[in-house]
């Protein structure tokens, strides 16, 4: 019966770290790779971004943009939307800055302002449903908690002693006469 506890409880603590690793590689991990991670909050692109979804953006060059592509861009030093170019427009002053005109698929008017080529984080290379709430959740309290109880719990799972295996042991002995 111990035995058996004991089992499980390694096996459970192998399936919590992988689901843990994979967890921290799609949420933080990808970022070696280039690619910045956002959820997305609004439903301005859906069904292209469901809302819930942790989008991927990769860095680009915005002389390379065009009309038809997504991207996603600064609205202020906090925020940061995705929605699809329908507009490049060169600035007044200088036509060497380009301006963006965008929109997000599912609105009916094109947002108000244009995008400063400044401000584009990127293009969107893919997206995983259902992350993004996780990615905000475990950001702010209190999945912050939850994610440090969980690491804890991890940690004393993982490194404690088989606490079944000792007295498994001298359960077997036998009594010295």
């Amino acid at each position: 019966m111990i035995r058996a506890i004991i089992k499980v409880r390694s096996i459970a603590a192998t399936v919590l770290l992988a689901i843990t690793v994979l967890t921290a590689a799609l949420l933080a991990g990808i970022r070696i790779l280039g690619l910045t991670p956002y959820a997305v909050l609004s439903g301005s692109m859906e069904p292209e971004y469901p809302v819930g979804s942790l989008l991927y953006v990769k860095k680009v060059d915005p002389a390379e943009l065009k009309v038809g592509d997504d991207i996603t861009f600064l609205l202020d030093s906090d925020t940061a939307a995705t929605h699809r170019i329908v507009a490049v427009v060169p600035d007044g002053d200088d036509p060497s800055v380009l301006r963006f005109k965008t929109k997000g698929i599912a609105n009916k008017d094109e947002d108000g302002g244009l995008v400063h080529a400044q401000n584009i984080m990127g293009k969107p290379v893919f997206n995983i449903p259902y992350l993004g709430y996780i990615s905000v959740y475990i950001q702010n309290p209190p999945g912050v908690y939850f994610v440090i109880s969980a690491a804890v719990i991890l940690l004393a799972v993982g490194f404690w002693p088989d606490f079944g295996k000792k007295k498994a042991e001298n359960s077997r002995k036998c009594p010295e006469s």
